[in-house]
């Protein structure tokens, strides 16, 4: 078994068997990650050219109601400002954001009980009347069916739910005992049917994590077919149990994120932030690895630097013109073109 042949059978057959994802992960040097990237780059050009579709990152509020172990948000953590963000200051951001080009807006926060269906409902109503021609991404975390069947009904079209590993016992171990990997996955299957473009994805070198739950993150993640996929390393904040953990490697989550271009051919599949923070130039390798999306931050400069999922955040004191500029700076330095688009997934 080489890892070369491995490589260029996924190239191939868009799938692997876990002991052949084992090999190529456990057996990777600079040799197969370079073989590996320039297949990955391929193959997202085939699909999607040299475009790179930028998604505007709205962090609304910093409320939630979970306590995960590796979270700066987790509700355990008394030393976080907490703020909520009114509509206005949504649609404001959403003008901003419009106005530069951005035609996917993300509205993403804790699990914060204080919006209501009601009120969500009435958010994304909103901003679908005004920017017609714009996605609306939502990452508000686990709800009933029923909820998200009414935020689809509004014009939300897109919903990013990072399953974080799929091994129960793994996911347990990272997470509070009310949740559970079974309720998660529900959710995922609910948004997929309801019709949202839906987003998975884990964290790379979380604390207890394997290279057989890598693998089993893989598989599912080819089973289910999400059309976007967020893979990002794990980085440690200093206020979660999780304070002194080793942070995850940029090398292996580039090394995974081109495995999963090859296994998921048209995914959408973003150079996260937590890449470009544990690694300068991190999203350029990412898009060098198979990567087409970016999400700047478009969220108030008041708020910024209180919604800190993990410590160090990129670009947290960026305003969002220039943060956008210089995305458009650096994917242009590496032969990529920042589209205004909407992005959509090439299935």
């Amino acid at each position: 078994m080489k890892s070369a042949d491995i490589i260029e059978s996924i190239y191939k057959t868009a799938d692997a068997t876990h002991d052949e994802l084992r090999f190529i992960i456990e057996n990777r040097s600079g040799e197969s990650a370079r073989m590996l990237y320039g297949l990955a780059r391929e193959r997202a050009c085939e699909y999607y050219g040299k475009k790179i579709f930028v998604r505007g990152l709205i962090e609304m509020t910093n409320y939630c109601r979970n306590d995960c172990l590796y979270c700066g948000i987790r509700r355990s953590n008394k030393k976080v400002q907490r703020y909520r963000l009114t509509k206005e200051d949504i649609m404001e951001c959403c003008r901003e954001g419009h106005s530069l080009g951005f035609r996917t807006f993300v509205l993403q926060g804790g699990e914060d009980m204080y919006y209501t269906d009601d009120i969500m409902t009435d958010i994304v109503a909103s901003i679908r009347a005004e920017y017609p021609d714009c996605a609306i991404t939502l990452s508000l975390g686990e709800k009933p069916r029923e909820s998200y069947q009414r935020f689809f009904d509004a014009g939300a079209n897109r919903y990013l739910l990072r399953h974080e590993s799929a091994d129960p016992e793994h996911y347990r171990r990272l997470h509070p005992a009310e949740l559970s990997l079974a309720n998660r996955m529900e959710c995922l299957r609910n948004l997929k049917e309801i019709g949202y473009q839906v987003g998975a994805g884990s964290m790379v070198g979380s604390p207890y994590q394997t290279v057989g739950n890598i693998v089993e993150d893989l598989l599912f993640i080819k089973e289910f077919a999400p059309q976007m996929v967020g893979m990002g390393p794990f980085i440690p904040h200093h206020e979660t149990p999780f304070a002194h953990e080793k942070p995850g490697s940029a090398e292996l989550t580039l090394f995974l994120l081109a495995i999963v271009r090859l296994m998921n051919p048209k995914v959408l599949l973003p150079a996260t932030t937590a890449l470009g923070t544990v690694e300068n130039n991190g999203r350029e390798m990412g898009v060098l690895a198979g990567c087409n999306v970016v999400m700047p931050n478009i969220s108030p400069m008041s708020v910024r630097r209180k919604y800190m999922l993990y410590d160090n955040k990129l670009n947290a004191d960026a305003e969002t013109e220039a943060a956008y500029e210089s995305v458009k700076k650096s994917m242009d330095a590496i032969g990529y073109e920042v589209v205004s688009d909407r992005g959509d997934y090439a299935g």
